[in-house]
């Protein structure tokens, strides 16, 4: 399949096109380098710099290239700064990802794989008559911050347009993502900040007491997921996580044997809008799409390490 890659030049959307592409598809990628790096675009993909929210733009493309299925991983993805900026937010999460289910509809397209996230749309996850944790996908979302909320409201909007004009979509709620090619700068996860000021001798510091918990999942399990969800003919939202919870002072003391690092963390307070405690239960991915994580906690972030050391 021709298949557009939004974000393509980012973190995720680089691991994606190059499953894509492994598996024989054809990929274009837009990225308008917002976060992104040009020359983490593979080499086999059509690079197209352009912003999802120029509608022009974006009708120009979807035509020119005969896209066929979206894996949309374009988002501003900052739980912080979308507390402080929650137009712009919006304005990309939300509308710029309007203008691709519009387009989509349009031209008939056989798949829309959406990258949504489990951390930040369950929230605390307080389901009446539910365990609390793992979450599934029955569990009750509570998103506690605008980057969660813009997730879900386009989850909806995935759906009804399913219902309505027969658009076949997956959305993949992410855990807490890691991996080779991540920022430790701008809106990057937690393992990258820490790597990056490990190697650099540099003070690390946790929010809160460092006991809450996260789903932590490599990048190129969540890049296989992608290329599942794409090829398969199933249509809903699926959880994608280990289902292994592991705490922020647990990922601080390995990232520090791994690379060898001996200074003291620095706790400073937890912000407006985290979530204390989420991990994922994938077993519908996993009867579905044929998913489950495969890479351990250790290999990934030794890889995560090994990465960062060269690059």
């Amino acid at each position: 399949m021709n298949v557009l890659v939004t974000g393509g030049a980012g973190f995720i959307g680089s691991h994606v096109a190059d499953a894509l592409l492994a598996a024989g598809h054809r990929v274009v990628v837009v990225d308008n380098l917002h976060t992104g790096h040009r020359e983490q675009v593979p080499a086999d993909a059509r690079f197209i710099e352009a912003d999802i929210t120029d509608q022009k733009r974006m009708a120009q493309i979807f035509a020119d290239e005969g896209i066929e299925a979206i894996a949309h991983q374009a988002a501003r993805a900052n739980v912080r700064e979308s507390m402080a900026d929650p137009l712009t937010y919006a304005n990309v999460n939300v509308l710029g990802s309007l203008i691709l289910l519009e387009l989509a509809r349009a031209h008939n397209c056989r798949k829309f794989v959406f990258a949504s996230t489990g951390g930040a749309v369950y929230g605390e996850g307080d389901t009446p008559g539910e365990q609390r944790l793992p979450f599934t996908e029955r569990s009750w979302p509570q998103p506690k911050d605008n980057y969660g909320a813009n997730k879900l409201s386009f989850e909806y909007h995935l759906d009804l347009y399913h219902q309505n004009y027969g658009l076949p979509y997956i959305a993949l709620r992410y855990p807490n993502v890691y991996g080779p090619r991540q920022d430790s700068r701008g809106e990057a996860g937690v393992i990258a900040i820490f790597v990056g000021a490990m190697l650099a001798g540099e003070p690390t510091r946790i929010t809160g007491d460092g006991r809450q918990t996260r789903d932590f999942t490599y990048v190129g399990d969540i890049a296989r997921a992608n290329r599942l969800a794409l090829e398969s003919d199933k249509v809903g939202i699926y959880n994608v996580g280990s289902g292994v919870p592991t705490d922020i002072n647990t990922i601080h003391a390995k990232l520090a044997q791994f690379t060898g690092y001996d200074r003291a963390v620095d706790y400073v307070p937890q912000p407006v809008g985290e979530v204390r405690a989420t991990y994922l239960d994938s077993s519908k991915a996993a009867r579905d799409l044929g998913w489950r994580a495969q890479v351990s906690l250790d290999e990934g972030l030794q890889r995560t390490v090994d990465w960062m050391r060269g690059s």
